[in-house]
């Protein structure tokens, strides 16, 4: 029963990460207008939250 918990906690905890790491930069670059890679990029090689600061920052892609 104890690898059965530590595997659903192993695979919880994945699973957040994934979502912070690449999904949450993602969708914020998307919904701003900018490329999501670089911005998944960013946020794996610094930090999840420099890249969703740095995304807060900027703001809206301007499309003239």
């Amino acid at each position: 029963m104890d690898v059965v918990v530590t595997f659903a906690a192993l695979f919880g905890a994945l699973c957040f990460l994934f979502w912070l790491v690449v999904l949450v930069p993602m969708g914020m670059a998307e919904r701003r207008g900018r490329s999501r890679l670089p911005w998944v990029l960013i946020s794996i090689i610094f930090s999840p939250l420099l890249a969703i600061l740095f995304l807060f920052a900027l703001g809206n892609a301007r499309s003239d």
